[in-house]
């Protein structure tokens, strides 16, 4: 009984060999890809307002959330390091739940990094139309779609020696900002006097709002980790897809301490939790208390580097899994061609095509219907992750103890912190029902969870509940650790 990985045929293969997706993405795309997948624009923007609700004690928030994420994501690893697929979770869903369930999350993410194209080209126009105020900001929306749809559609090299440049950037901005802020804690930094413990324990004691406004800023900053995933994605177009999805996934333990924990734990020291320079802009404020001139400057092109490298990463994520649910038959048929060069080309356009749209309504109805649009995406997150915990749940279980003690790369106490996992997602799912400002996104995305999950229940009906193999289940290999063999279907070639 085999439990060596392997390659999901669907997601690699194109007929006759005239094009495929190219293994191309090296080492060193994929280590910084996964070393910076969690570090967006929210971190230095968007933590400001986390601080502000719950004080000192939102590090006691983000390491909340990031052992969830970690949970997630090593399930996610004992997965893809067992069968790296480029459908990723949605391909081990469609598995373990039945076709329905992999056609509807994967559908679900893909719109996910859809809106976030929406979002950040606005974000990164805003920054570009304050240097030069000549040009209108739709104008660098649409370039910024336009040049990074360009370095999706030319090669898979080329996505990623631009994300690792993004990457590069970004993962260097926090080291500097981490060691100078050590350096200003221990009072060696010439102009600044060290903290002590009096920002953390003196403005209100550590939890200054109380418990519950950490258990709020949970929900604040688990999104913030979303994006950790899209290292096992790409690791189905590497040299070595199993390394890639091993060292990516043990490293998160690390990445999220580091760049998150420690980061946060950097400007909450320094300044005071409630100082109106923390809610604009917090990194920025730590910038300034270093005597850097420029804070704001240099913070600009670093956010502006988040930016690019997110619209990168998602345009690709998202082509990517239409092309998977195009090879397993869940999107058009022509969405899983490959060019020469290795690019579903037409995934790719696809996926831009909509994102073009998204900008636009973000110009042309902002607080109408693109605010819907984005509340239809707020719960995802969530919903991808149960999905990972309840995906390797039945497909550990499924293997039998004898195959899944050769797996190369384990969940940890299995079935206990699977479990664990399982209840603080939902926990966190009631939170948002509970909450009076996430209420809404949570209703919306709820909504548009029922619509394509009603959508793969009726086209595979006759299906429920059975993986999709290519076979029928009572046929499948009981040891294969992704649930199922390869399958035979291969996508065709332009």
């Amino acid at each position: 009984m085999d439990v060596s990985p392997k390659t999901d045929r669907t997601t690699t293969k194109t007929a006759g060999g005239a094009g495929e997706l190219k293994h191309t993405l090296k080492p060193r795309h994929l280590s910084m890809i996964a070393i910076a997948g969690v570090i967006g624009a929210g971190l230095f923007v968007g933590s400001g307002a986390a601080i502000q609700q719950a004080g000192p004690g939102i590090l006691v928030a983000y390491a909340a959330a990031g052992f969830v994420v970690i949970l997630v994501m090593r399930m996610l690893g004992e997965m893809a390091a067992a069968h790296p697929e480029t459908g990723s979770f949605s391909s081990y869903a469609d598995k373990a739940l039945g076709r329905w369930a992999g056609l509807s999350i994967g559908w679900l993410y893909a719109w996910f990094w859809i809106i976030v194209l929406g979002i950040e080209a606005t974000a990164g126009a805003a920054i570009v139309h304050r240097w030069v105020p000549e040009i209108d900001q739709w104008v660098w929306a649409l370039l910024l779609m336009v040049l990074l749809t360009l370095t999706n559609v030319a090669s898979v090299k080329m996505f990623g020696e631009f994300e690792f440049w993004f990457a590069s950037i970004k993962v260097a901005a926090i080291a500097v900002f981490l060691v100078l802020g050590v350096v200003a804690i221990v009072g060696l930094m010439p102009g600044v006097e060290a903290p002590g413990l009096s920002n953390l324990t003196g403005r209100g004691g550590f939890f200054p709002s109380g418990s519950g406004a950490v258990l709020g800023g949970v929900l604040v900053v688990v999104f913030s980790f979303f994006g950790a995933e899209i290292a096992t994605i790409a690791a189905g177009e590497s040299e070595n897809p199993v390394d890639a999805v091993k060292k990516a996934v043990k490293s998160t333990v690390w990445r999220i301490l580091v760049f998150y924990i420690g980061s946060i734990a950097v400007v909450v020291t320094l300044i005071p939790w409630d100082s109106a320079s923390v809610a604009k802009s917090p990194y920025v404020a730590v910038i300034e208390l270093y005597g850097i001139p420029g804070a704001g400057t240099i913070m600009d092109i670093i956010v502006l580097t988040s930016v690019l490298s997110c619209l990168n990463s998602g345009l690709y994520t998202a082509s990517r899994m239409i092309f998977s649910l195009s090879a397993r038959g869940d999107a058009p048929k022509s969405w899983s061609r490959v060019s020469v060069s290795g690019v579903p080309r037409g995934a790719v356009l696809a996926s831009t095509l909509v994102g073009f749209i998204t900008v636009g309504l973000n110009y042309l109805a902002p607080d109408t219907v693109f605010l819907y649009l984005v509340n239809t995406s707020g719960a995802i997150a969530l919903l991808v992750w149960l999905v990972i915990a309840v995906s390797q749940l039945v497909l550990r279980r499924r293997m039998g103890a004898e195959a899944a003690s050769r797996l190369s790369l384990k969940m940890w106490a299995f079935p206990y912190l699977t479990w664990f996992a399982i209840g603080s997602i939902v926990a966190l799912l009631v939170g948002m029902a509970i909450l009076e400002r996430t209420r809404m996104e949570l209703l919306m995305s709820l909504a548009l969870a029922a619509v394509v999950v009603g959508i793969g229940l009726w086209k595979y009906r006759a299906d429920k509940g059975k993986p999709h193999t290519g076979a029928p289940a009572s046929k499948l290999p009981a040891a294969d650790p992704a649930g199922a063999p390869e399958r035979d279907e291969v996508a065709q070639p332009v």
